[in-house]
């Protein structure tokens, strides 16, 4: 499968892991693999949907198709902060992932549509998503601590611990700081293996000797259900 800066073409697979689990897990994993340059980071995101969550909603449904469209940065921006527009799709297990970088502002303007699209193809795409989903907007803030982890000898295949993950889904705007509800107890984790090939056997062997099963989880899923079950515990108490 083709990789490139800007276009990632790949198997994901995600797992909740305990911090007993991941405990057990790190020692075996660093021989083989190390942590990336970036070490922990807080990686900050804002997705965008439709007023009627019209991507979210498609996305829960959807057995075989998925798409999604992401601003990313690094902490909390300033204006000038590098960020990532990301179009991430996915058909039959296989993950499609489209990105762009500029500074955050102008992404911003480039998403909301107060500044045109940059010349190149993939801006094109996104563009095109813009213009697909009429009247998409900023709809939820998502936060994680990262580490990401590569192989030593193929960097193809990469891991990431996503922890201490959070929402909101007012203030949606990165420049207001990583606050957010938490998403999952304190000692769960999201442990999510990249692969552009099959994995390798000594990774299979780890994860079942741990007891560490493949599961469905999505961020901004989980996150979508937890404001709609608010609504409705809102709606109820009236």
């Amino acid at each position: 499968m083709a990789k490139s800066k800007n276009i990632f073409t790949r198997v994901e697979k995600k797992y909740i892991v305990s911090q007993r689990q991941l405990d057990a897990l790190m020692p075996a994993l660093l021989q083989h693999m190390h942590a990336d340059e970036y070490g922990l980071s807080t990686i900050s995101s804002i997705y965008f949907d439709t007023p009627d969550m019209r991507l979210i909603s498609a996305s829960i449904i959807a057995k075989a198709y998925k798409e999604k469209l992401r601003l990313r940065c690094y902490g909390t921006p300033t204006p000038d902060s590098l960020s990532f527009v990301e179009l991430k799709k996915k058909y039959d297990g296989i993950v499609y992932k489209r990105r762009i970088s500029m500074p955050y502002k102008d992404a911003m303007e480039f998403l909301t549509g107060a500044a045109p699209a940059p010349g190149d193809q993939i801006s094109r795409e996104i563009a095109y998503a813009l213009s697909y989903y009429p009247g998409i907007r900023p709809a939820m803030d998502i936060f994680c601590e990262r580490t990401a982890y590569v192989h030593d000898g193929d960097e193809n295949l990469r891991l990431t611990v996503d922890g201490n993950l959070r929402y909101r889904a007012t203030e949606l705007d990165l420049l207001n700081g990583t606050h957010g509800t938490p998403l999952l107890p304190a000692d769960k984790y999201i442990l999510e293996i990249k692969t552009a090939f099959s994995m390798p056997l000594w990774l299979v062997h780890l994860l079942d000797e741990n007891k560490v099963y493949p599961g469905k989880f999505s961020k901004y899923g989980t996150a979508f259900n937890m404001e709609l079950q608010k609504k409705l515990a809102a709606g109820s108490a009236e």
